[in-house]
């Protein structure tokens, strides 16, 4: 039978700062606002969020955080005294909370400098990350499944938050190799309870056969993707009509389609990893009526997009957000491919232990830089993403778990090498991000690639 969540984990760190998050917030009802990412975790953790508490009948003001900026943070905090809750992002600045005159709470899975022990924190302020209780935020659970476990220590109805941190923990990738530790474990306690089903098939949508791998973007396929001609005549080949809708294939036709597309991203030289992505168990929500994956492309596309409040509303049951976010799924996956065909096309530049490109999409860095990672550029060496604006660039780097096995952490890259030129950054050993002063992304790239010769010291380029 399923259980509740407190016998989860062993360690008493993790029944303790749960307790004391839900305390708080129990104790103060009223008007929380709640600050999170704008990506797709991020959507899926406020989502999860204020559901929850709208029905406990609080009223809840969700504001997204573009990127790591502190003193956007230092700004909302001081616009709005009352109760707060921050997830997704902020356990690097937890000196920012003691002075807040109302609760705190901090929801983040990334780590921290001192991780994980927390700086002693004041009866109002109150921090839960996995880290504290030896779960790794970066593989075993994402900031929406931390959200919705904590919504279920508020209260047990609120298990039908399952598709909302699912959601979240495919858009931050914790899919790719099968969901593991407590991701894993709340899917199984979703799935007894009829709240997930799972459902074969590789991890497609579309109208139809051909629309569906045109558009794939996750897994990108060298050739195929953003070609529909190349499509039709590779699916020809198969006997497969570019014109059949997905609901009509028959488990043959699907075998057949995971097998020519393994084959496909073996030959272009995707890591093993990536091609299995093909044939991992998928979920959809009965609920809503549509898969986790879908759902987490919708809403991480109203973020990148710029409308992340679309992505809350969708959750919501908001007819006009769904519209919008298709909407928006149709903008963020042209974007996608648009970056992705110029890699392809065009390749990207290289130092001696990174990759590295400029991407004008400043929201969709991130996401060109992991997928290109994963299906386009030397597996060996990560690749950093940098986008330019006036006073700032926006950086996004990405690795592979592979990398990380062999010493890759690209949290302390990002931040050691940020602040060497006068920026932040931070993240997880497989992803992560800083904000730079204009004109100081060559001096950035250069401390990168000096930091990750040495925590990758035979990653050099051959020649390099």
């Amino acid at each position: 039978m399923p259980s509740g969540p407190e016998r989860f984990v062993s360690d008493p760190s993790y029944t303790t700062e749960f307790a004391k998050a839900r305390e708080l917030l129990l104790g103060h009802p009223g008007r929380w606002r709640i600050i999170y990412h704008y990506d797709g975790d991020g959507i899926a953790s406020a989502s999860c969020l204020v559901r929850a508490l709208l029905r406990l009948g609080y009223k809840v003001q969700a504001t997204p955080l573009v990127g790591v900026e502190r003193s956007r943070m230092v700004e909302l905090l001081s616009t709005h005294r009352g109760p707060t809750l921050v997830v997704d992002t902020g356990a690097s600045w937890l000196d920012l909370y003691p002075p807040h005159p109302a609760p705190v709470i901090v929801l983040d899975h990334h780590k921290y400098p001192g991780a994980p022990t927390p700086p002693s924190l004041p009866a109002h302020v109150a921090l839960v990350n996995p880290l504290d209780w030896g779960v790794d935020g970066m593989v075993d659970l994402c900031a929406a499944t931390l959200s919705w476990l904590y919504t279920i220590f508020l209260d047990p109805r609120n298990w039908d938050n399952a598709p909302w941190g699912l959601s979240g923990a495919i858009s931050d990738r914790q899919h790719q190799e099968g969901f593991k530790g407590l991701n894993a474990t709340l899917v199984k306690e979703a799935v007894e309870r009829s709240l997930l089903v799972a459902a074969p098939g590789p991890p497609l949508f579309g109208r139809n056969l051909g629309e569906a791998v045109t558009q794939s973007v996750d897994p990108y396929l060298r050739g195929l993707s953003g070609r529909p001609d190349a499509t039709r005549g590779f699916l020809s080949m198969m006997g497969l009509d570019a014109a059949r809708p997905l609901k009509d294939l028959t488990s043959g036709d699907i075998q057949r389609l995971t097998a020519a597309l393994h084959a496909r991203l073996t030959a272009q030289g995707t890591r093993p990893e990536f091609c299995d992505i093909l044939t991992h168990t998928s979920y959809t929500a009965p609920s809503l009526g549509v898969s986790t994956l879908e759902l987490s492309t919708l809403q991480n596309a109203t973020g990148r997009i710029g409308e992340p409040g679309v992505g809350i509303a969708l959750a919501l049951g908001d007819r006009r957000a769904s519209a919008r976010a298709h909407e928006a799924e149709d903008q963020w996956r042209t974007g996608v491919m648009a970056g992705l065909r110029r890699i392809e096309d065009g390749g990207v530049q290289s130092l001696s232990a990174i990759q590295w490109f400029d991407s004008p999409d400043t929201t969709l860095a991130g996401t060109q830089a992991g997928l290109a990672m994963n299906y386009l550029l030397d597996p060996l060496r990560p690749v950093f993403a940098g986008s330019h604006l006036e006073h700032a660039t926006k950086v996004s780097g990405r690795g592979t778990l592979h990398l990380v096995g062999q010493g890759l952490d690209l949290a302390i890259a990002c931040r050691s090498a940020a602040e060497r030129v006068g920026g932040e950054g931070g993240g997880h050993r497989v992803a992560a991000g800083a904000t730079l002063p204009a004109g100081k992304w060559d001096d950035f790239l250069a401390e990168a690639n000096r930091l990750i010769s040495a925590q990758l010291p035979g990653s050099e380029a051959p020649g390099a």
